[in-house]
């Protein structure tokens, strides 16, 4: 019997706690936030391939067996959702491509640079507590002081 290591994340519904779900990753390097936003790029993906599926016939369209064959069919799908794609948003969608990068970018965004500060800080109070023989106490008043010597555009952007 062949075991693959997993790693589960739970995560309970902040409305309704008797809801939940667990997220199943077999990439253990991957930390619980990391699941979780991976888990959350998923779902712009589904509407994808949905369209593949069902509008372009992706599945249905050619029983094929080799992969080259495979290979050039979703290729050949790939194109008239391209072609599609392009008709309906020049038909409708008044967006300039500028525009349309910027909402790309922000799909792309991960985390936010206050998230990421947070992150780096309960690290920095780890390692010091780790490493540093000093009290909790002290290790909390040294990220408070490192915190209030911050220059103000990165205090502003923290919410502190």
């Amino acid at each position: 019997m062949n075991t693959v290591p997993a790693k589960i994340v739970y995560l309970r519904d902040k409305n309704n706690r008797k809801k939940w779900v667990a997220l199943l990753s077999t990439d253990i390097t991957l930390n619980e936030d990391e699941i979780i936003a991976l888990y959350g790029k998923r779902w712009d993906i589904e509407p994808f391939h949905k369209v593949l599926k069902s509008t372009l016939r992706l599945t249905k369209e050619f029983q094929l067996r080799s992969f080259d064959a495979i290979a050039a069919h979703t290729a050949i799908v790939l194109t008239r959702y391209i072609f599609l794609s392009l008709e309906n948003r020049e038909n409708i969608d008044d967006r300039s491509i500028g525009g349309l990068f910027l909402l790309v970018c922000d799909e792309l965004d991960d985390i936010s640079f206050q998230y990421a500060f947070m992150l780096l800080l309960s690290v920095l109070e780890q390692s010091l507590n780790d490493f540093v023989p000093i009290p909790k106490e002290q290790v909390d008043r040294l990220v408070e002081h490192f915190i209030h010597c911050l220059p103000s555009f990165i205090k502003d952007r923290l919410a502190v």
